[in-house]
């Protein structure tokens, strides 16, 4: 694994240098977009809607519009400017007991290295909160977004998972919800009946994803039964100089109508 940003754990005059690492990754199979009829690669252009041209990756820059239509430009110094963006500190801001987090706002995993000749700080702040049996609410600044995550203990290692603001988790409200229904005393003990027929500890390893596995033995299929060819790519330009979708267009026609003529 490779470390996305380095840093501090800080919580009170304590301070443990880390190391931050994605903790998940995805399985998915990746795909791209192609013609049809002769499997050629379909690209997209990034075109200025004012001057028409093709634009760069290097000529980009992020930009807000206002609700009366304004509209401002922000640089990367712009970003690095604020200093919630440069900070390299996870800081502890409170102490909550585990079962308090609500699942839901729960987002990103990441596993933190201690970062220093000795670790007894992180294996300090480690033992702290399996001892306590408590979660240490933290806020720190990962790809210029401020993040408020939770810090706890999965083994020997500290994770941060990173949160949802709450104002960013919608109400639950459903009409059908707004009356009770009624449940009498013999179907809810036969549920409750079924449950514990089911109960089981629970094994994520015991699961598997068929539907990429499924996926993967087509595309093996399709590559070893002779469906397969080689991909001839074009190399995509980055310059202003890329031929006029609508003058391309118009060229074809002109060519499609004289060829027409000829025969």
């Amino acid at each position: 694994m490779r470390s996305i940003w380095k840093g501090s754990v800080a919580f009170g005059l304590v301070n443990v240098p880390v190391k931050v690492y994605s903790a998940t990754e995805d399985h998915d199979v990746s795909f791209h977009q192609v013609h049809a009829e002769d499997g050629g690669r379909v690209r997209y252009q990034r075109r200025c809607e004012v001057c028409g041209e093709v634009v760069s990756y290097d000529q980009i820059a992020k930009a807000y519009d206002s609700e009366d239509g304004q509209r401002v430009i922000l640089t990367a110094e712009d970003f690095k400017s604020l200093p919630e963006g440069i900070k390299h500190e996870i800081e502890v801001l409170q102490f909550v007991p585990n079962e308090q987090i609500d699942p839901i706002l729960l987002d990103k995993s990441y596993y933190l290295e201690p970062d220093s000749r000795s670790p007894k700080a992180y294996t300090l702040l480690r033992r702290t909160l399996q001892e306590t049996d408590r979660t240490a609410v933290v806020h720190f600044s990962l790809r210029q977004k401020t993040k408020l995550a939770a810090l706890r203990v999965r083994g020997d290692v500290l994770v941060v998972q990173t949160m949802i603001w709450p104002d960013e988790v919608r109400e639950a409200e459903f009409p059908a919800l707004q009356e009770e229904a009624a449940v009498t005393d013999k179907e809810l003990a036969m549920s409750a009946s079924l449950v514990e027929s089911m109960a089981e500890d629970f094994d994520p390893s015991a699961f598997t994803d068929t539907y990429t596995a499924e996926l993967k033995q087509l595309l093996e299929d399709k590559l070893s039964g002779g469906e397969s060819f080689t991909a001839t790519e074009t190399e995509e330009k980055e310059s202003g100089d890329v031929v006029d979708l609508v003058a391309a267009l118009r060229r074809s026609v002109e060519e499609r109508k004289r060829a027409r003529e000829a025969s």
